[in-house]
């Protein structure tokens, strides 16, 4: 196999496309003649619909129909809970009664002639509710808790082992705290838009979507439909973060809709719509205990968690699974429990388990630290381990302590004074603090089809998605390895439910997933063309040696043949290869999953037979005003180990945006909720505050090397979900170092410091 394409750094391969605005996306593609829906939502979180006056909204030229429960009934039918492995990311299906589950519920769908008239129509569109009193979440009357295992019907198990009750009481040094996050949305870019048309019974789907496959198998569920006759479109995607990773409600809707006028319709929700149409971080509260020796290391640690979800679906995150084999650790008990309220369901947002419950442990640890009177790096030293400690797996490559070492270097660590509040710059206080980061190694069956031209040019096919994070570039770059082929004359398809399928873009899966399935087309095209060459001038050569090199198959004496006359005998034409990939550790059954749109990633932290994550160690600093108390972060690093890395460019893009989003879980994000009325409040960029130019001013990625090829054939961990991981607890611990004020609610803002 040609080396050297993998690891370089070239730019995207779509990027002129991205600038130059000709790249397509979903909610830009055109389609002709189209009618417009505007969304009409719930005023209320609990009840149900008493009435709906649409005479106002009917005298509003333009208007072609409106959609209703009184005219919707039985149109869309239930295709499954996706966190249980059907389709939908929550199962409250609007229209289909008068019921109001939440806040922002869809009781209408007003379809209009242009945009501004279905809108005008819709704030014409009276509705009258018998509200009932609704539960917002913690601290509600009528919220209901319930363990995980309760809500799974025993199919979730909280880890544990050894007596870590027992340990605790008779450990030397403990610590417990309780912790808590906040609710938090994903506020994409592109916002959450659904083109539907049919023709000749067959329905094409453009939405944004991390999922083509799933969507396509999904909304054929709900419409009862043969899946064949379904095409989903989604070539980029602005933006996802997990909220576009499972088929919401609102795409039925808008399918029947083109049904019934028998016409295109299109949808753009807006953005405050976009907090209740689709999922969202759950908010948690966390209550931590850990118990140590005098020497640091870990004899105990409970981690218990309950999880904010909707009134009917059983969603959980369940982060313990992560932080109870973080560490080495002989005594270990979890719970994790779901608080049924009045909410929209919640979903995956970018590392779902790992940013809210790695806050609370990697807090919990630095508090540790702190009482036993040691270096936080040097408590995690001593619990370093190659073993996680549920089952006793080894790590395929645990690079955490190289990535704490290479990071406090280059952080200047050693000049940083233990003691809280002992560094200062004027009237500011300067504190330091780290975390570890942690993700797991997902990895999904995965199909791709890759043909080669008899002029050097070569084309990959595969139903994977470019959320923003450069994927067309590294499949390109593994397609060029793997056929000895310029960047510049391979071409990437993606984002269509006409092309094989892949795996959900989420987990951190697709790079390693999609990558391995391509390269393994690609070493058959390779063979073909060997064996082809032993009938020309090239017969005898050993087949390993044979390289392309500008439209010719070279050995490594120098002998040449020009590809097209290989390609000849090969072929009659283009040589097109067929792959399909099931990672070790899936069942045989992960390709029909696969092909149904099911979700089925593999590998993790928990694998069949060993355990599998990337890792990293992260830097702040802060600086805390002495008088008004405003919080700063000047500079923030990050080292990780995520084995091979594909593209550097790109993968050091993905970290600091994660670093930066770490900022903004720490100090900036939280979606505020009227708890009496149980409905977002601040539901809009104006009032949803994200770190700024000026909230960042210097961030650095560091990758530490490492080879490890027992997660796949290429050794690709995946790191789109890693860097975010821990910076909260590292902020979090250099606030307390600044001030000597520990805060454990998240996000940390003027007030928690007064």
């Amino acid at each position: 196999m040609p080396e050297g394409m993998i690891g370089q750094s070239p730019v995207r391969v779509d990027g002129r496309a991205k600038v130059t605005g000709t790249a397509h996306y979903a909610s830009d593609m055109a389609v002709p003649n189209p009618a417009w829906a505007f969304l009409v939502t719930s005023a209320v979180a609990r009840g149900r619909v008493t009435e709906i006056d649409e005479a106002g909204a009917r005298q509003v030229a333009g208007v072609l129909d409106i959609l209703t429960h009184r005219n919707m009934r039985g149109e869309v039918r239930d295709a499954g809970f996706f966190a249980g492995g059907g389709y939908v990311a929550e199962t409250m299906r609007p229209l289909e009664d008068d019921q109001v589950h939440h806040d922002g519920d869809i009781v209408a769908v007003v379809l209009a002639e242009t945009y501004e008239q279905a809108r005008e129509a819709a704030y014409r569109l009276r509705v009258d509710y018998a509200e009932e009193r609704p539960s917002a979440g913690f601290g509600s009357e009528g919220a209901e808790q319930v363990t995980a295992k309760e809500a799974s019907k025993g199919s979730f198990e909280d880890p544990a082992v050894g007596d870590a009750d027992a340990a605790f009481a008779a450990a030397a040094v403990t610590i417990e705290a309780d912790y808590a996050t906040p609710t938090q949305h994903h506020n994409p870019i592109e916002l959450f838009t659904t083109t539907a048309s049919w023709e000749d019974g067959r329905l094409t789907i453009l939405e944004g979507s991390q999922y083509v496959h799933g969507l396509r198998n999904g909304i054929a569920a709900q419409l009862g439909m043969d899946p064949s006759l379904v095409r989903v479109e989604s070539p980029f995607v602005g933006g996802a973060f997990g909220s576009r990773g499972s088929l919401t409600q609102r795409t039925a809707l808008i399918a029947v809709a083109a049904r019934r006028l028998r016409r295109p319709v299109k949808l753009v929700a807006t953005r405050d719509q976009g907090f209740t149409i689709a999922t969202y971080r759950a908010e948690t509260r966390q209550h931590v205990k850990l118990g140590a020796g005098g020497d640091g290391k870990l004899v105990a640690l409970v981690h218990e968690g309950v999880e904010v979800t909707s009134r009917p679906d059983p969603y959980k995150v369940a982060g313990t699974q992560t932080t109870c084999r973080m560490y080495a650790c002989p005594n270990i008990r979890t719970k994790v429990s779901i608080l049924h309220a009045d909410r929209n369901t919640p979903g995956f947002m970018r590392s779902p388990p790992e940013v809210p419950y790695m806050f609370a442990l990697e807090s919990a640890m630095d508090e540790l630290a702190v009482k036993l009177g040691m270096d936080p790096i040097e408590l995690r030293r001593v619990n370093d381990t190659m073993h996680e400690p549920i089952k006793g797996l080894p790590w395929t490559s645990r690079g955490l302590m190289q990535c704490f070492d290479t990071g406090a270097a280059a952080f200047g660590w050693k000049r940083r004074n233990p003691a809280p509040g002992s560094m200062r710059d004027g009237d500011w206080l300067v504190g330091w603090g780290c975390a570890s980061t942690i993700y797991p190694t997902h990895l999904g069956a995965a199909t791709a089809r890759v043909t080669l031209t008899p002029d050097g040019h070569a084309r990959v096919q595969t139903a994977a998605h470019d959320v923003g994070t450069g994927t067309y570039t590294v499949v390109a770059q593994a397609a060029a390895e793997g056929l000895g082929l310029p960047l510049a004359k391979v071409v990437v398809e993606m984002g269509s439910s006409e092309l094989p399928p892949a795996p959900v873009s989420g987990g951190s899966n697709v790079t390693a997933s999609v990558c391995t399935v391509v390269m393994q087309a690609c070493e058959q095209i390779r063979a073909r063309l060997a064996a082809a060459a032993q009938e020309g001038p090239l017969k005898g050569r050993d087949p390993a040696s044979l390289r392309l090199v500008d439209g010719t198959l070279r050995a490594a004496d120098g002998t040449a043949e020009p590809l097209a006359e290989a390609m000849g005998r090969a072929s009659n034409g283009a040589i097109e290869v067929y792959a399909e990939n099931i990672p070790h550790g899936l069942p045989p059954d992960s390709l029909k999953k696969l092909y149904q749109g099911r979700q089925a990633l593999g590998g993790g932290l928990e694998g069949k037979d060993r355990a599998m994550a990337a890792f990293g160690a992260e830097f702040v600093e802060v600086r805390v005003h002495a008088r008004t108390r405003e919080v700063r972060v000047p500079r923030i690093l990050g080292a990780f180990a995520a084995g091979r890395i594909v593209n550097p460019r790109t993968a050091r893009s993905q970290l600091m945006g994660g670093l930066i989003w770490g900022i903004g879980s720490a100090l900036h994000e939280a979606t505020e909720i009227d708890r009496g009325r149980a409905r977002y409040v601040n539901d809009n960029i104006a009032e949803y505050l994200i770190p700024v130019n000026a909230d960042v001013p210097q961030v650095d990625v560091l990758f530490v090397d490492e080879a490890d090829r027992q997660v796949n054939d290429l050794g690709i961990k995946g790191l789109g979900e890693l860097g975010n991981v821990g910076t909260n607890a590292a902020i979090a611990n250099a606030v307390f170092h600044a001030t000597g004020k520990r805060v454990r609610e998240l996000p940390i803002r003027i007030e928690s410091l007064i």
